[in-house]
């Protein structure tokens, strides 16, 4: 039931569920949320962390490190974490 609660996550950009995370922990951080309901908004902050932490992962994935010719010239570029 969390899950099906969550589902919109899935098509948020990061900063929008970064947003919503601050959001919670603000929310918790206050102390003046019922418990039942601090519950569900810790599952779905949860839920927002590790979206954000896929999201994150994808991204620097794709980052790359440009190469520089011995004259210090572009020349193209490879993987940051080359193995």
């Amino acid at each position: 039931m969390a899950e099906e609660a969550n589902e919109d996550i899935k098509a948020m950009s990061f900063e929008k569920a970064l947003e919503a995370l601050e959001k919670i922990v603000d929310d918790l951080e206050r102390g003046d949320v019922p418990l039942d309901q601090s519950i569900r908004i810790y599952e779905r902050g949860e839920a927002l962390k590790a979206h954000c932490d896929r999201l994150l992962k994808a991204a620097e994935d794709r980052v790359e490190k440009i190469r520089l010719s011995r004259d210090g010239k572009p020349v193209g570029t490879e993987p940051l974490d080359a193995e």
